[in-house]
């Protein structure tokens, strides 16, 4: 068996994104599979869905998928279509990413002539924030360090165990939930 067609493959696609879009819905999994199946006998539409689950066991003349099957290849689709969604929506953010941090270029060239000739602190502060921007929007900011304390803003006491006492606490751990005592 070869590459699918292009017809195929849009197809393929259109199934998907239906499943998609009935699962939105709040349809169960079965009634998606039979929805979209191949053979018009299970097909809750009664129709021959196109590139529909099935479709090559229909075409032979087989018997066609079973519930769990349907559920099954149902579950696939949307699983598919979504991974394929999420890698377009990556591609299209790093586009984008990189389309805003050409703005923001532009916009701090004009605010960064005025603030350096005229000093104009409206202009710096700008500046600084169209600066703060990009690096946000590039990840170039460090994570911000964050300090636990303990009771009234002391020390967080830290213990160690051994491996006995661990075991001890696992057994003590499976005891009560026997309903023995803790």
């Amino acid at each position: 068996m070869g590459r699918p067609t292009r017809a195929v493959r849009a197809a393929i696609t259109q199934r998907r994104t239906d499943a998609i879009d009935l699962k939105l819905a709040g349809i169960d999994w079965l009634t998606i599979g039979r929805k979209l199946a191949a053979d018009p006998s299970i097909n809750s539409d009664g129709v021959a869905y196109p590139q529909g689950y099935g479709v090559d066991t229909y075409r032979k003349g087989l018997e066609p998928p079973s519930d769990s099957r349907l559920i099954e290849l149902a579950c696939k689709d949307v699983s598919k279509a979504l991974a394929e969604r999420s890698t377009a929506l990556d591609g299209s953010t790093d586009e984008l990413r990189k389309l805003m941090a050409e703005r923001l270029e532009r916009l701090f060239f004009g605010v960064y002539r005025a603030a350096i000739r005229t000093g104009d602190l409206q202009a710096v502060d700008r500046a600084v924030r169209i600066i703060e921007r990009s690096s946000h929007l590039l990840g170039l900011n460090r994570p911000v360090r964050t300090e636990v304390s303990g009771p009234d803003g002391g020390a967080v006491q830290v213990e160690t165990a051994g491996l006995e006492e661990l075991q001890r606490l696992i057994t003590l751990a499976g005891d009560a939930g026997e309903g023995g005592e803790a």
